[in-house]
């Protein structure tokens, strides 16, 4: 509580006047005045909005508690999911600490816990195993005179290769924040994100079976990679190490019984039992008093550097080898941490800004990068605790970053000799979330097929082509998914319900009657130009217009109106020769198509011409605005598509209809 009182209260010595003096008038030439500038400011630095005005009665409590609960899921996490990026465990606690207090700063959602997270650990580890593989970094024994490898250089090596990755995946993602491109998310639809988030899990859980059973498979990359390495891990189980199997299954045994007990006694705990650290602890007090790993060659976690270590740039040559990967962690991390802040924005009544959350988020990657963490996003499993332990804003996140700052410091060296199959435990638990997911089939199965499809295809493709192929595949698929279904919308014909206003389909609701000499036409989807063929189709075969016969019956009735026309006339001029007199001629044209058209859309306007030349009146309904202004800028409306034929409602249209003897009267005078 001092800590925080302290922090807070020496801000707002130097923030406050910022806030309460008066503005200042602009300089005349300048474009900028002060309030805009403020507002600027504040929305790139959007701490300053909130943190001035943080109150120590209503909040301090309810952070403290939540910070010291998500810095203690922090330790494990940081620890375990450092292995999914294939870097050595203190990394992840790193990850743990810089990232977190970028986001303090320039974040917009007050519940999310930035940090380690198993799809992008896992996305990370990828990259770094394809560029530094074991067999790059060969040693020699000098016990036995045997081969291995150099875990010291290929860690370094390692670690140097994720940093590099992680800046370019924040250069990204600033510069799609700064040009306002926070909707680029909107094209990874849910079921595409769901399934994708699916089929990274079983990547996970393939990569850290060698920790469980003690065995050593080999590397395999590009698509079918997974299958390759289960069939090499089947072929290995014969060697497994019984102690680290063991190892394994208590500490599984202990964290579901644990985990459950949390979930069932939820609304009666103050605050869900740490259980993840207290097998750690447990587990590296029984590793080093039983020598686990001498006596029963267990791996174990190993040396742990006590400290932090100076920032160093980026290795830039590596970016031209992981280009690809950089983009596709920028986007899938945005995806994830956009969708869990809106959703506690939402629940809690504040605004989460896409974009500077893009911002945000590409500045904890950045600044990150260069103190040797790998790339982060938000945690499901922490940002739950961190909302339903009491958080309240950001703060939590800086208390929780103070406790893993003292792990570094202090505590880090006491974990080294933790088991490795212990920490692949803990992520193992930590999927549950995402294995249930595939609860969306019948889910899927029941609302929307095509969706379905997308969570199908998205799952199968990540887990055989691999996390960066699968997740192009994925989207490919899914635009395809876009078009496919403008081309196939669902057409209906309205009838007007009897004594209302409304209009529905006729085919579904029997209640509803066609209104004589009007028929109205709704399609599902907006057309444009690969599908206004597909369009008028569907027009003619729902209405039961034929318009070659149509044409026909109108060129016939036109032929015929030219000779009456022509016998009219020689008449007269016999007529006029006998007797001088004033004639009106009256010539009434009707609509002989007997068909109103309706709720067309606009980017299918082009189509009215054909039924112009029928004589058949086209009315459109609910245009907007600024199409009507294109339309009239282009020139599209005439003498014979007047804007009169624009309606606000489909009533409107038809008691347009109804009300109006459409004729066009040509007079002349002889």
């Amino acid at each position: 509580m001092c800590l925080i009182s302290l922090v807070i209260n020496g801000f707002k010595k130097y923030m406050i006047l910022f806030f309460t003096s008066p503005p200042l008038q602009p300089f005349p030439w300048s474009r900028c005045s002060v309030p805009k500038l403020k507002r600027s400011v504040l929305g790139f630095l959007p701490v300053l909005s909130w943190l001035p005005r943080y109150s120590l009665r209503d909040n301090a409590l309810g952070d403290l508690t939540s910070g010291i609960s998500v810095g203690i899921m922090h330790l494990p996490q940081g620890m375990a999911y450092a292995l999914l990026a294939s870097v050595p465990p203190v990394f992840g606690l790193y990850t743990s600490f810089y990232p977190v207090l970028v986001y303090f700063i320039f974040g917009t959602s007050r519940h999310i816990s930035i940090g380690t997270f198993a799809v992008i650990s896992i996305m990370i580890g990828s990259v770094t195993e394809k560029l530094a593989p074991d067999s790059n970094f060969p040693s020699l024994n000098e016990t036995n005179g045997t081969g291995g490898v150099d875990l010291a250089a290929r860690d370094a090596y390692r670690v140097q290769i994720a940093a590099s990755t992680t800046v370019l995946c924040g250069l990204f993602q600033i510069l799609l924040g700064m040009m306002r491109f926070g909707f680029v998310v909107t094209y990874l639809s849910e079921p595409l994100v769901r399934g994708y988030m699916t089929g990274a899990a079983t990547h996970v859980v393939a990569s850290q079976l060698k920790y469980v059973f003690g065995i050593d498979p080999a590397r395999f990359s590009g698509p079918l990679s997974q299958v390759y390495l289960l069939i090499d891990i089947c072929r290995l189980l014969p060697e497994t190490n019984i102690g680290a199997l063991v190892v394994s299954l208590v500490a599984l045994v202990v964290l579901i019984t644990v985990k459950e007990l949390n979930t069932c006694y939820e609304k009666k705990l103050p605050m869900p039992i740490p259980i993840e650290l207290i097998v750690i602890i447990a587990a590296t007090l029984i590793s080093y008093y039983g020598d686990l790993n001498s006596q029963y060659n267990v791996s174990v976690v190993g040396e742990i550097p006590q400290g932090l270590k100076p920032p160093s740039p980026p290795d830039i040559s590596l970016w031209g080898s992981v280009v690809g990967d950089a983009f596709a962690v920028a986007i899938v991390g945005y995806a994830i941490n956009i969708s869990l802040g809106k959703t506690f924005g939402l629940k809690h009544g504040y605004k989460v800004d896409s974009n500077q959350e893009l911002v945000a988020l590409g500045l904890s990657n950045t600044a990150g990068g260069f103190f040797q963490c790998y790339a982060v996003t938000s945690s499901l499993s922490r940002s739950l605790i961190q909302e339903s332990t009491g958080g309240k804003t950001q703060v939590a996140g800086v208390i929780s970053s103070v406790i893993v700052l003292v792990t570094v410091l202090q505590l880090g060296t006491l974990f080294e000799e933790l088991p490795k199959a212990v920490l692949a435990c803990i992520v193992f638990v930590n999927l549950k979330g995402m294995f249930r997911q595939f609860l969306d089939i019948p889910a899927l199965w029941k609302s929307n097929k095509v969706d379905l499809m997308v969570w199908l295809v998205t799952l199968v493709c990540t887990v055989l082509l691999n996390l960066d192929i699968g997740l192009a595949a994925s989207i490919a698929f899914s635009l395809l998914t876009v078009i496919f279904r403008s081309q196939l919308p669902r057409y209906s014909i309205l009838g007007r319900v009897p004594g209302t206003e409304l209009y529905l389909d006729t085919d579904t609701y029997e209640e509803v009657k066609e209104i004589p000499g009007v028929i109205i036409f709704r399609s599902s989807t907006t057309m444009y130009y690969t599908n206004a063929e597909l369009y008028l189709d569907a027009l003619l075969e729902k209405s039961g217009i034929d318009i070659g016969k149509l044409l026909m019956k109108k060129k016939k009735k036109d032929s015929e109106q030219k000779r009456a026309d022509k016998k009219e006339e020689k008449r007269a001029k016999i007529k006029a020769k006998n007797q001088v007199k004033h004639i009106t001629l009256s010539c009434v044209v009707n609509n002989s198509g007997g068909a109103d058209l309706a709720d067309l859309s606009v980017c299918g306007l082009s189509l009215c011409f054909r039924f112009r030349h029928m004589c058949c009146l086209t009315l459109f309904v609910s245009t907007p605005v600024c199409v009507v202004e294109q339309l009239s800028i282009a020139g599209f409306f005439c003498e014979s598509i007047p804007k009169s034929c624009l309606f606000a409602t489909v009533h409107d249209a038809v008691l347009h209809k109804c009300t109006t003897d459409i004729s066009m009267e040509c007079t002349t005078t002889t």
